[in-house]
């Protein structure tokens, strides 16, 4: 029977340092001789690059949240971009709470790079994490006024929950079916994240894709995961597990509450024990 392995990054298979240990990596490419495995996560394909750099990947990767699905060798199997009016909507929202978010689109489809946009005027939490993470980036682009660009795969604010989780209503409200909307606490920079993507640019619509490309029925499907963007992926899943650092949200979807956190190598150890 073909079984299929898919994990999220943040806070479930990397550790709060952002590495994998070396105990995960020799687990992981042990196991990807006899199992598919690959991830699911938030992040772009040129940071899972840079992570996975000596591990195997043997199955499709679900990147940005969903928005993207590649082969690790960069063919595009699905792309789920935003429409441009969509996205001046939301910027032109979100100025009414005065904040502005990150951009993140697709600026080359061959060599998958894409442009990180920056706002003219940052908050603290947007100030930091681009000094602490992402300044020799050369994904950045600053920009004197943000607006919708072509091949938006999704719209990243930061800030205090009490300011984004009324504009994640107000978002809701105008825009309804046309938009998907995230908002999660962020364990690194202590704030909270209000994701925005196209409709179907989730990790549960992404896992569908990866599971008929590679024709392995969902319910032959083991996904790991920490935080909200995880559960609708847990819904579909024939097996779900949480770590045990994951949100209670997380593991009341979940199927199986591991004993140890992303900390722990707790993905890995489950592996292990297969």
């Amino acid at each position: 029977m073909r079984k299929l392995f898919i994990t999220d990054l943040d806070h479930t298979f990397l550790n709060s340092n952002q590495t994998v240990t070396p105990f995960s990596r020799e687990v992981w490419n042990r196991k990807a001789k006899e199992v598919k495995l690959s991830i699911a996560t938030a992040r772009s394909f040129t940071k899972t690059e840079y992570f996975f750099k000596g591990l195997e990947l043997n199955a499709p990767l679900i990147l940005l949240d969903g928005a993207m699905v590649v082969t690790p060798q960069k063919e595009i199997i699905d792309i789920k971009t935003l429409d441009k009016m969509v996205v001046d909507i939301v910027i032109n929202i979100g100025r009414e709470f005065k904040i502005e978010p990150f951009i993140i689109a697709l600026e080359n489809y061959k060599e998958l790079k894409e442009s990180f946009i920056m706002p003219p005027i940052m908050n603290y939490y947007q100030d930091r994490l681009i000094k602490s993470s992402y300044s020799k980036d050369t994904r950045l682009i600053y920009k004197k006024k943000i607006e919708g660009e072509d091949n938006t795969l999704k719209i990243v604010y930061m800030g205090e929950e009490s300011i984004l989780r009324p504009l994640s209503l107000k978002i809701k409200e105008i825009l309804k079916d046309e938009i998907e909307v995230k908002l999660s606490p962020e364990k690194y920079m202590g704030c909270y994240f209000l994701t925005l993507l196209h409709p179907l640019g989730d990790k549960a619509n992404a896992l569908k894709i990866v599971s008929s490309y590679l024709n392995i029925p969902l319910i032959n499907t083991t996904v790991f995961g920490d935080s909200l963007n995880d559960i609708k992926m847990f819904k579909i899943a024939g097996t779900s597990v949480a770590v045990s650092n994951a949100l209670d949200e997380v593991k009341r979807e979940a199927n199986i509450i591991l004993p140890h956190s992303n900390n722990e190598d707790g993905v890995a150890k489950y592996l292990l024990k297969l």
